[in-house]
């Protein structure tokens, strides 16, 4: 068996029925400056990354970015359709769905369920949906929200400077922190005490000293109560109005919010949120990281942003992304690497042994399942020395062989050239594990596609399922058991029933016909069944499943 690397891009859509789910490298869960700026790094660095996204960002409602160098004022969804062009531009993909859950599969890699019913598969994960802002229950607040009602004077105090601004108390330590920070901005601050436990003695002095005028009172509305004819009209708030009917008159009101983490599916990666104090009371939730580039405490999980940092802005957010894309590209190369150097010596060794490993003739497997089929093109995956390449050629397919050895590639290619095809005949050097022949082919077969080395089988027959064209036939055949006459050098390895390998496979059953599925005696022709010294049969198992068009 054998396996380069063009870069790989699934192009289905999401939403049709029949096609598998689909496999990226890393499935970035999340769409604004962290995810865009990770998936940018990613998509730049070659990767198959998929950007799944709800739509609700968080600073939605600003009217513009502030902080980040180049794109002052711009607004967020403008700062959206620029990253996604720029993501696209390198071959980044995007669903528009929401993630429901997240859980590992047995290959190490990980399944999104989709709100649209759909399921995404990748082997890293970027977690990046940011934080909600829980809002106090005031009348006329939400309406206000990223306009006149406004939470951090690095995003809005330039907007606001010189006006009056009030500070809605809710927490003593945040509520004085936030009054004293708005002082900067502007000489007119009023603090409303609100809901707000008393301010202790010291609290009270920071705050006269700074010329800050505590109000006392809940706040019952904002006014004018009917709301401002533009949420954008700076004008539109004129002041509040206290449950015993004190007027306090303000142009801007500044309140330190709640925040959760926004992600449902944490549980079940085995993550989960940790709280936030300010002055001993919770303000915020997050998820925490065990090292500066946003890694998790599970494996291959790495999260950026709001979701790690809920007071990061935008310029801070875009970074941590970046930062934990180029962890995630550095993690992804050490297990290729690993791998690819355990797989590469292995079959290269294999193949040096002797001048021949096979017997030269194509499986009998295929020969009689394709042996019907019109030819068109094939796509024979591990295909050694390419006894079943060279069979097909000769019946007419234009044949794409790949294997992991060019020492078995060189052997077939010079076989091939004896025989006549070697023009029917496209020779690729590829690592399955981690690439994969991109295009679509009426047929893909898979003889015996088993490897010792650490090998990512069922991850490979789905992508090769996924690159099976309407009408095609994917063909794979699989020992089923050891032959009695070996010593069994591999005994941990699994054989997987004909049933096992259709579960494997994660068909949607609308887009695909089962014509065979069965285990049976192997045969090295047609005919001529494959015995051991005792005379017991070989046992195969055969999966032929045909897409319909």
């Amino acid at each position: 068996m054998t396996t380069t690397h063009p870069h790989e891009h699934s192009q289905q859509h999401p939403q049709q029925p029949s096609r598998p789910a689909r496999h990226h490298d890393v499935l970035v869960v999340g769409g604004g400056a962290a995810g865009l700026s990770g998936a940018l790094t990613l998509a730049r660095a070659r990767r198959s990354v998929l950007v799944v996204d709800a739509g609700r960002p968080r600073n939605a409602p600003a009217e513009g970015i502030h902080g980040l160098l180049g794109r002052e004022g711009l607004p967020p969804a403008e700062l959206v359709a620029l990253g996604r062009a720029e993501v696209a531009s390198y071959g980044g993909e995007f669903h528009d769905a929401e993630v429901l859950g997240i859980h590992r599969e047995e290959d190490g890699g990980f399944r999104a369920e989709l709100s649209d019913g759909t399921a995404v598969h990748a082997r890293r994960l970027l977690l990046t949906t940011g934080t909600t802002d829980l809002l106090p229950e005031v009348p006329g607040l939400a309406e206000r929200w990223g306009h006149q009602v406004v939470h951090c004077p690095y995003c809005h105090g330039w907007e606001v400077r010189d006006r009056k601004i009030a500070v809605l108390a809710t927490n003593p330590a945040i509520a004085v922190h936030q009054a004293l920070l708005w002082r900067q901005w502007s000489d007119d601050v009023t603090l409303l005490a609100h809901t707000s436990a008393p301010f202790d003695e010291q609290q009270r002095r920071e705050l006269a000293a700074r010329g800050v005028t505590v109000v006392p009172g809940e706040v019952a509305a904002l006014l004018p109560e009917d709301g401002p004819d533009s949420a954008t009209d700076g004008a539109g708030l004129t002041g509040v109005r206290l449950a015993d009917g004190t007027v306090v008159a303000c142009e801007a009101l500044a309140v330190g919010t709640g925040m959760a983490v926004t992600a449902p599916f944490l549980a079940e990666l085995g993550l989960a949120a940790t709280d936030l104090d300010f002055g001993g009371v919770r303000f915020a939730t997050r998820l925490a990281t065990t090292d500066p580039t946003g890694a998790t405490g599970v494996p291959g999980v790495w999260a950026a942003g709001n979701l790690t940092d809920p007071a990061a802005q935008v310029a801070i957010a875009a970074a941590d992304g970046l930062r934990a894309a180029a962890a995630i590209n550095a993690d992804l190369v050490a297990e290729e690497t690993r791998l690819a150097v355990d797989a590469v010596e292995f079959w290269e060794k294999r193949y040096g042994e002797s001048e021949q490993i096979w017997s030269g003739r194509p499986n009998a497997s295929l020969t009689v399942q394709a042996a019907g089929l019109a030819p068109g093109r094939a796509l024979d995956l591990g295909c050694g020395e390419g006894g079943d390449a060279i069979w097909l050629a000769k019946q007419g397919w234009q044949v794409t062989a790949v294997d992991i050895s060019q020492v078995a590639l060189d052997r077939a290619a010079a076989r091939a050239a004896v025989e006549g095809v070697a023009d029917r005949i496209d020779w690729q050097r590829v690592d399955l594990a981690h690439a994969f022949p991109s295009g679509g082919y009426d047929l893909v077969s898979a003889q015996f596609l088993h490897s010792p080395a650490e090998f990512p089988r069922e991850r490979v027959l789905r992508r090769a399922a996924a690159a099976v064209d309407p009408d095609g036939t994917l063909l794979i055949t699989s020992h089923a058991a050891f032959p009695a006459k070996h010593d069994h050098p591999h005994p941990d390895m699994h054989f997987p029933t004909p049933e096992e390998m259709l579960a494997a496979l994660r068909l949607d059953p609308s887009g695909w016909t089962v014509e065979l599925a069965e285990e049976h005696a192997r045969h090295d022709h047609p005919g001529h069944p494959v015995t051991d010294p005792d005379a017991r049969p070989h046992r195969d198992s055969t999966l032929r499943l045909h897409r319909k068009g």
